[in-house]
């Protein structure tokens, strides 16, 4: 059977590409609710049919932004932990991407701000679970297995991490230009240094205090 596409299907591919970015830019600058499917259709000089044969409604249109805004940033922040063979620099590495992406401005609106409207808070947190909380799992589990942090219960410490960079996040993405640099480097700080609490060393200096 041939895999090639046919020239539909290639043009169906393009629109849907050109309305997610498309979309993209109006809820990054727009919010949701200012945000309408015929201002996302005139951009590209298409129809309202154009986006309901890819999306049922501005609901729809905007998971599927925030998906892929989220296995973006995700992606990145698996593949700059990946660069490091050992456990902690590989955390912190992933760290400082998320931080970025959080200071990204369309990101930054879009995940944080504008998702918890779209989706409703219960959808919103268990996007947020389905995207984020794999990552921190498994890097945790790491620096537990490597011996980098001492064993702790894995769920537990994995969801103080993800609402500790909920936090952060949320943060990030409300702070004015002109701060985001100062906060996302004071953010990056305490949360390696609690993380530093939980090295032997560190749990060894406090049960001889």
């Amino acid at each position: 059977m041939s895999t090639v596409k046919s020239r539909r299907e290639q043009y169906s591919e393009a629109t849907r590409a050109a309305l997610l970015a498309a979309a993209t830019r109006r809820f990054a600058e727009r919010g949701f609710a200012g945000t309408t499917l015929e201002d996302v259709a005139t951009d590209i000089q298409a129809t309202r049919g154009a986006i309901y044969h890819h999306f049922a409604n501005k609901t729809a249109l905007f998971e599927a932004v925030f998906e892929q805004l989220e296995t973006d940033a995700m992606g990145l922040s698996a593949a700059a932990a990946a660069r490091f063979p050992d456990p902690w620099p590989a955390a912190l590495a992933a760290l400082d991407v998320f931080l970025d992406h959080c200071c990204d401005p369309v990101y930054g609106r879009v995940v944080w701000q504008e998702a918890p409207i779209a989706l409703g808070w219960r959808r919103w947190q268990a996007a947020e679970e389905q995207y984020a909380y794999g990552l921190i799992e498994q890097l945790l589990k790491a620096l537990m297995d490597g011996g980098d942090i001492e064993d702790q219960p894995l769920e537990t410490t994995t969801r103080l991490v993800f609402g500790m960079l909920g936090t952060a996040g949320l943060a990030l993405a409300e702070a004015s230009d002109v701060d985001k640099a100062r906060l996302k480097a004071e953010y990056a700080s305490i949360i390696g240094r609690m993380a530093s609490g939980l090295r032997p060393a560190a749990n060894e200096a406090f049960r001889g205090a």
